[in-house]
């Protein structure tokens, strides 16, 4: 159990993310309403510029279909650069190191998970990927992906704002999220990483001389601007292989700190900015209530037991911040981490799989918002089943379409979790990595694929999945999680417009009542549909007494 000192740093901490999201909503809200601001003067002109660079019209307006149909294609156009550079990093510049391209299936599963959001890591960064590979095919995507994520979310919410027209434009809000969001807060979060001790150099390796007369190497380059946007665009590859774990990329306890609210802050402002543009503030109560609700299951979960000191947990950081840190980090679908997980208790693991299997306490930035929409719809139809009334959202009657979309939104992520989990066992990948059929060694295998699903990417394998099987199946499994849920929302909401709206809301959804049974019907969900697998894995690892350690 954590400490009175450690219950209010927890507080602090949280209370200081969400407060700054607060703030920061309702910039992020007029950027994507387009209203004049300060900053119109430096950057319409540079907008416009890529506007007719890339032959966009800015004042076209698109239906759901187009609009989820241009994020698919200009994703699918970064992969396949992404792709050219990584195979072929051996022939371009900024290689001082002279690393060879990756393997195709490697370079196959890097593209696929970094344009997605879900950077999960078959290799380690520092031994594998040239500097241009990593500012270009790594951190490109980075941004890309992210702005990606934020653009779905906001389109979906324009379809429940009364008398909304059309989706917007998928590219006009890509590159106002790049140029008016991402870019100058990765900026300043680079510049304040630098401040506190993170390096940021194109100079090569640097050999030394230990005390002890042995020769070792100080791997530094552009890493504060690669932790920036990892971090704040909930993307989570690191530029070394052990992650946030390096000293490089989280030097000390207030980095540790910062890095932790970086992680939340943009998933959180974007809950805030759902009511912005819904012009109904009090609509937010229930995304906040059962995101954070569900946050604060998950860590009275984890810190059920103590986290001490051992093998694999960074002694700067300690414990506890690495056990909440892992929270964080698969609540926010982030996936970096700062220690090992097999240093982590398996209540942690649980807490882990958890904020991954729901997807929405409070999610990625944009598909977070989504997920907590979905859930929201199906909680309505719940309440109307269980009073006898037509179902309402916001006046908006639900209809069995609705109903359809949103369940199988939720179907989309047990199938490609738990089919994926048994062939891996049945096909001898996961014995040709020297990995078991016990309790351990399968949460491992189970974790690999839901944090694939859930576009999370952090995992307990790391460079032993740099197989065939595993390159290729994790990359499947990452695609469709992606995109089949984004897609089926992305028509949940474009049916939203044009539809007739009653005066008085038959049901009070940012009532707190309703954010109760909000938070006991997503319980009751994933618990049911995951139970079996979660008891064959961290579940039976606690009551084996494998009390401290995955490994």
């Amino acid at each position: 159990m954590i400490d009175a000192p450690q219950t209010l740093s927890l507080i602090l901490i949280l209370g200081s993310a969400l407060g700054l999201a607060w703030l920061i909503s309702p910039y992020l809200a007029r950027v994507y309403r387009r209203t004049p601001s300060r900053f119109d003067r430096v950057l319409i002109p540079i907008e416009h510029g890529i506007y007719r660079l890339l032959g966009v019209d800015s004042g076209h307006v698109m239906g759901w279909k187009e609009y989820f149909l241009a994020g698919v294609l200009v994703n699918v156009v970064q992969m396949a650069l992404a792709f050219l550079i990584l195979t072929s990093q051996g022939f371009l510049p900024l290689n001082p190191q002279g690393f060879p391209g990756l393997s195709w299936d490697l370079s196959f599963n890097t593209v696929v998970s970094f344009a997605t959001n879900t950077n999960l890591q078959h290799y380690a960064g520092e031994s594998s990927l040239s500097y241009l590979s990593q500012m270009t095919a790594i951190q490109f995507l980075q941004f890309t992906s992210a702005a990606t994520g934020m653009c779905m979310g906001i389109a979906m919410v324009r379809g429940f704002v009364v008398g909304s027209k059309d989706m917007g434009n998928f590219y006009v809000d890509f590159v106002r999220t790049l140029t008016r969001i991402l870019l100058p807060f990765c900026f300043i979060a680079a510049l304040l990483l630098v401040a506190l001790g993170v390096p940021q150099t194109l100079g090569g390796y640097t050999s030394v001389t230990t005390v002890e007369g042995a020769t070792q190497s100080i791997l530094v380059g552009p890493v504060a601007s690669l932790v920036a946007i990892m971090q704040l665009g909930t993307n989570g590859g690191g530029y070394f292989g052990a992650n946030s774990a390096y000293p490089f990329m989280n030097p000390s306890q207030i980095t540790d700190i910062l890095e932790i609210g970086l992680m939340l802050l943009l998933p959180t402002a974007l809950l805030f900015v759902f009511g912005e543009l819904l012009g109904k503030k009090r609509e937010v109560r229930p995304f906040l209530i059962g995101a954070y609700g569900l946050f604060i299951i998950d860590l009275a979960i984890a810190f059920i037991p103590t986290t001490p000191l051992g093998l694999g947990i960074e002694t700067r950081i300690g414990g506890f911040m690495s056990a909440f840190w892992t929270v964080v980090t698969t609540a926010v679908t982030t996936g970096s981490v700062n220690t090992t997980l097999v240093a982590m208790h398996p209540l942690v693991i649980l807490s882990a799989f958890m904020g991954m299997l729901i997807q929405a306490t409070p999610g990625g930035k944009g598909v977070g918002l989504m997920y907590m929409m979905m859930y929201i719809i199906i909680t309505v139809f719940v309440v109307g089943l269980m009073s006898g009334r037509t179902p309402e959202y916001l006046g908006i009657k639900i209809t069995s379409r609705d109903v359809k979309l949103v369940m199988l939104a939720f179907l989309v992520h047990p199938i490609i979790i738990l089919i994926p989990t048994v062939v891996a066992y049945a096909s001898g990948a996961v014995a040709a990595i020297g990995l078991g059929g016990g309790a351990v060694g399968f949460t491992q295998v189970f974790y690999e694929f839901t944090t694939s699903a859930a576009n999370n990417g952090s995992d307990f394998l790391g460079t032993l999945a740099n197989t065939p099987f595993f390159n290729v199946s994790t990359a499947m499994v990452i695609l469709v999680g992606r995109y089949a849920p984004i897609g089926i929302l992305m028509a949940l909401g474009g049916s939203m417009i044009g539809r007739k709206r009653s005066v008085v809301s038959g049901l009070k959804t940012e009532s707190f009542t309703f954010s109760i049974v909000l938070i006991g019907t997503i319980l009751v969900l994933v618990v049911l549909t995951f139970f079996p697998f979660l008891a064959l894995g961290p579940i039976l690892s606690y009551f084996q007494g494998n009390v401290n350690g995955f490994g």
